[in-house]
C-alpha cells in the first residue's frame, strides 16, 4: 500500500492501475483523498475560525467521496455506453484515482493557502468582507487547478484503456458533467466551508436542504445583472 501511495505522489500511476483494480490501490486512494482533503479542507476554514476549520477539514473529503458513491452507478453506465471498454469496477478506480491526484494536489498547495490566509484582512478587522472574497477567490483558482490537472491524468488514462481520442474524451466530459452537477449540489448542503464573517460557526447550516446550488447562481446572476 505504501508504494502505491508513493506512486501517486509521484505521479506515476498508469493504465495497469485500471486494468488489474485491486484493494491496495483502492486503499491508497482512500487514504490520498482523505489526507490531501482534509489538510486543505483545514486551511479553507481557519481564516473563519479553528472550529471551522475543523469542520472544512471533515466536509470536503465527505463531499468528494459522497459524490463518488452518488455518481458511480451513472458514470459506470456512461462508460459502457460510450464504449470506453471500462467495467464499473475500473470506473470506481479511474474516478476515486482523479480524486485523489487532486487531494494530493490541494494538499501539497496547503502551505501557499496559509501564507494567504494569514496576509487577508482578518476576521475581526473592518475589510472582512474583503478577507472573505480573497480567500474565496484564492480557493476556488487552487481547486479549479488540481481539477485540471487531475483530468489530464485521467484523460490519458482513458485514451490508454480506449484506443480512441474520441472516445476518452466522451467519456471524460460526461463524467465530469455528472460529478460537476452533483459535487455543487452537495456542496451546496454541506456548505459552509469558508463560513460567512456575519454567521455563527457551523457544521451544517440549519436549512441546509433548502434551495439548492442552481437557485444561488440564478439569485446572484440576477441582482449583478437585471
Amino acid at each position: 500500500m505504501i508504494k502505491h501511495l508513493k506512486t501517486l505522489l509521484r505521479g506515476e500511476v498508469d493504465a495497469r492501475c485500471l486494468e488489474k483494480p485491486n484493494v491496495r490501490w483502492f486503499i491508497a486512494y482512500c487514504i490520498a483523498i482523505v489526507l490531501g482533503s482534509s489538510v486543505y479542507g483545514a486551511t479553507i476554514g481557519l481564516w473563519r475560525a479553528p472550529l471551522q476549520s475543523v469542520f472544512t477539514a471533515i466536509k470536503f473529503p465527505l463531499l468528494i467521496f459522497l459524490t463518488c458513491i452518488g455518481n458511480g452507478a451513472v458514470n459506470g453506465m456512461l462508460a459502457q455506453v460510450l464504449g470506453s471498454g471500462l467495467s464499473f469496477r475500473q470506473t470506481a478506480f479511474a474516478i476515486l484515482m482523479s480524486f485523489a491526484v487532486a487531494s494530493l494536489i490541494l494538499g501539497g498547495f496547503s502551505p501557499i493557502t496559509l501564507f494567504i490566509l494569514y496576509n487577508a484582512p482578518p476576521l475581526a478587522s473592518e475589510q472582512a468582507i474583503i478577507g472573505h472574497s480573497v480567500m474565496l477567490l484564492a480557493h476556488v483558482c487552487v481547486i479549479a487547478f488540481a481539477g485540471v490537472m487531475a483530468n489530464r491524468r485521467l484523460s490519458g488514462l482513458l485514451r490508454k484503456m480506449s484506443g480512441h481520442d474520441t472516445t476518452a474524451r466522451a467519456v471524460l466530459f460526461s463524467w465530469l458533467a455528472g460529478n460537476l452537477f452533483l459535487g455543487a449540489q452537495l456542496a451546496w448542503n454541506l456548505r459552509p466551508f469558508i463560513g460567512s464573517p456575519q454567521l455563527a460557526v457551523q457544521f451544517l447550516r440549519e436549512d441546509p436542504l433548502r434551495g439548492n446550488f442552481y437557485e444561488a447562481v440564478w439569485r446572484a446572476f440576477r441582482h449583478l445583472f437585471v
